[in-house]
């Protein structure tokens, strides 16, 4: 049986791609020495593959930042701000994604948002009226030759035309459709130059077939690969789709005469059902999205393998290529790290790697037809042999759950007024999100708590001073809202999941959420509930330091769901109600200790919005929402409830949000050029908003001008009183010099706004 792998993970085993570009960053290594790192860890991707056998390997899919752009710069969609720097091609390509501050300029980087329904972040791409689209780039061609130097024929994959399109921004007077062409002629050259380098497979990624598509949009899509697929000479054209079914476009793609088309059978709700009722090409290879590339529970071999049988009876065997669902880029790299997981637990994970070995296995029986395999039967052992997960206590509490639970009281316009008059704070408000930056003190310090080399209380006692040293220094720079500066937290989700009953945790199962940054999901593996208080602690402390609020800080249910590796065994609702009753225990503790203000973050309240809008709320919105309405219900009218939100697209889901009967909202806006508050205003949104003044990703100070110049346009869409003054997002990553400069002025910026309006 053929296999294939659309992408694998990029970062490397111990997340050595991160730590050489942060030296590139820093200066302290050449690009020589950066590309050198790269090209280790490409190696070490296709030996892994190679063994593996797989038939059908990717180049293309490693990128020093994400693929998207990636491809605008070999397409030559670069902004003049960032050509005008007149820096070598790699520091462009990291301008466009980070901003540049130094000697040659300032510029803020391009807009940021989420990849589909992942917690991966692509750069948007900006074409501009003068935006001339042609090939330029040669990291595609190097790469594959590189590859076949290795001995390992690739698939080279891309971004496709379709969904690079419907993803850029056009920033001036010209629109998508007056490009069409040229972004056409550009991926014929590239065609072109692919049968001039030997290149037998191409892979075009178009996810963006799997949402809602108009007429319009299959038009656009067909014409493009009809000239496509007319000049693409001898390579063969594999469209790869994922993240859902592409029930809109189905006849359309199947009809163009691709030589593979790739379907989603994990995600895709009605990929069989499409291709069972409308039929198979039969001389296109289906390359079957069987093998999960967002989640690490081991594959159901017997599952898979009647899956494939029921294909067989529709396509050729011969035919049936076994794929991942999607890029392997969104599971962790290896489960050999894992050093301290027991063999109960591992044995039913599997990440990258071991997806591999997965796809081997399932092929190998395929093709032996094997039902006694002992293969087969370790696999099948696995989804009865589960260590006890099951919570009686929390079962019966979600099942006792009112509708009167979702509801708080007295509605916000009543609060407002209670809540304004008892805090007592100005106009424009001043705050953070909430993390200070993690200086490596701060990491030392965890570190040997956790290694047992310092006493708990040594460690507390250093959380402390740091607690009262960012109290003191926002009381010096004059926020109006303080926080404590989360130095206890190693990440929002994996913390609060340590305190919580039903919670599996790795050492280094790290996965990449945008460039540098890598996060590391804990897994659900039971019944969730809060084993003692979480947040508690610090925040009294910072309370006692300060006479200014103190906002508590909490990750909120539906964003622990989302940035957890979730179980597969009960549904995504009820698992979520029990993350929403162990915060809702916290929340009334942090109430019932005298915090006042208490931030309950969604910043991943989107990722797992199904991509076509009229499953939002029958599949999502519809418990998602009250998930949170259930976390904050039961607090006094006084207690003001904040959220924050990130890097998403917001401003179709406005109504949703403001749904969620928070007191307060933040969000980023910095990078997409506060695009949202259109929709605010159009929507009568009455939720108070934080629209992020400046962009938090990147390292560059924001002017008090450039702030100003943000708020007064915020103000347009905003009403004063509803008005606060925050960055994008948490300063975690930030320096700690760049962050006062930046909140300093933040601070005048308000102060100015204030003079004006007063």
């Amino acid at each position: 049986m053929k296999t294939a792998v659309i992408g694998f993970p990029r970062i490397g085993k111990d997340r050595e791609l991160k730590f050489a570009s942060e030296k590139f960053f820093r200066g302290e290594i050449t690009e020589a020495e950066l590309q050198s790192v790269a090209k280790e860890i490409r190696s070490e991707n296709l030996r892994l593959q190679k063994e593996a056998e797989i038939t059908f390997v990717s180049s293309n899919d490693f990128s020093f930042y994400d693929n998207v752009l990636d491809t605008a710069a070999l397409f030559n969609v670069i902004p003049a701000r960032y050509k005008a720097l007149g820096v070598s091609e790699l520091e462009t390509f990291f301008a466009m994604a980070r901003g540049y501050q130094g000697d040659k300029g300032n510029v803020k980087a391009l807009a940021m948002k989420k990849w589909f329904n992942t917690n991966y972040h692509y750069i948007v791409p900006e074409v501009e009226d003068d935006t001339e689209v042609k090939l330029v780039g040669s990291k595609v061609f190097n790469e594959f030759i590189e590859a076949d130097d290795a001995g390992v024929e690739t698939k080279v994959a891309i971004v496709g035309p379709f969904t690079f399109l419907k993803l850029a921004k056009f920033t001036g007077n010209k629109k998508l459709a007056d490009f069409v062409d040229q972004f056409t002629v550009a991926y014929t050259d590239y065609l072109n130059k692919l049968n001039d380098i030997g290149v037998k497979w191409v892979e075009f990624d178009e996810p963006y077939l799997v949402r809602d598509l108009s007429a319009e949009d299959i038009a656009l899509f067909t014409s493009i690969y009809k000239t496509l697929l007319a000049n693409k000479g001898s390579v063969k054209v594999l469209l790869q789709t994922y993240f859902g079914d592409i029930r809109d476009a189905y006849k359309d793609v199947v009809g163009l005469g691709f030589d593979g088309v790739g379907l989603d059978f994990v995600e895709g709700r009605k990929t069989y059902e499409l291709v069972k009722t409308e039929g198979f090409p039969k001389d296109t290879l289906l390359f079957a999205g069987l093998v999960n590339g967002k989640n690490i529970w081991k594959n159901n071999y017997e599952k898979t393998l009647g899956v494939l049988k029921e294909l067989e009876e529709i396509v050729d065997k011969d035919n049936i290529v076994l794929n991942t669902s999607c890029s392997l880029l969104h599971v962790p790299y290896t489960l050999d790290s894992e050093t301290k997981l027991t063999e109960d637990y591992k044995k039913h994970f599997a990440f990258a790697t071991e997806k591999l070995g997965e796809i081997k296995d399932i092929a190998t029986l395929f093709d032996s037809q094997d039902a006694a395999s002992e293969v087969l039967k370790a696999n099948k052992a696995l989804f009865v042999d589960r260590i006890n997960s099951v919570d009686a206590a929390v079962q019966k509490r979600v099942s006792e759950i009112k509708d009167s639970d979702y509801t708080r009281l007295p509605v916000f316009e009543e609060r407002e007024k209670i809540q304004k008059e008892r805090l007592g704070l100005p106009l424009f408000p001043t705050t953070t999100i909430g993390s200070f930056p993690q200086t490596s003190d701060v990491r030392k310090n965890r570190q040997e708590f956790r290694k047992g080399l310092i006493t708990k209380e040594q460690y507390e006692e250093f959380n402390e001073k740091k607690i009262a040293e960012c109290i003191a220094l926002q009381e010096e720079i004059g926020l109006d809202v303080i926080v404590h500066g989360e130095f206890e937290r190693n990440d929002m989700v994996e913390y609060f999941g340590e305190h919580l009953a039903g919670y599996v945790f790795t050492e280094k199962a790290w996965v990449q959420s945008y460039g540098t940054r890598c996060v590391k999901p804990p897994i659900i593996w039971g019944d969730v509930s809060r084993k003692e208080s979480i947040t508690v602690k610090w925040s009294k402390f910072a309370k006692s330091c300060t006479d200014k609020p103190v906002k508590g800080m909490l990750t909120g249910p539906v964003t622990i769901l989302n940035w957890s590796f979730p179980r597969e065994d009960i549904s995504l609702k009820k698992s979520t109600l029990q993350i929403a009753l162990a915060i809702r225990d916290e929340v009334l503790d942090l109430e019932a200790n005298g915090i006042d203000i208490i931030q309950i973050d969604e910043a991943a309240l989107r990722e797992k919005l199904p991509l076509r809008k009229s499953d939002w709320y029958s599949e999502y919105l519809d418990w998602a929402i009250p998930a949170f309405r259930l976390v904050a219900s039961g607090v006094k009218p006084e207690t003001q409830i904040h959220t924050h939100m990130c890097y998403s697209e917001f401003t179709d889901i406005i109504p949703a949000i403001d749904a969620m009967d928070a007191d307060v909202i933040t969000f980023e806006a910095s990078r997409s050029d506060l695009q949202i508050l259109d929709s605010l205003k159009e929507n009568n949104f009455k939720t108070e908003v934080g629209p992020g003044v400046y962009d938090i990703h990147s390292p560059r100070v924001p002017s008090v001008e450039e702030i100003v110049t943000a708020l007064d346009k915020m103000r347009n869409s905003v009403e004063d009183k509803k008005l606060w003054v925050n960055p994008d997002c948490g300063l975690k990553t930030r320096g700690e010099t760049e962050t006062k400069a930046s909140l300093i002025n933040l601070v005048a910026a308000a102060k100015e706004l204030r003079a004006k309006v007063n």
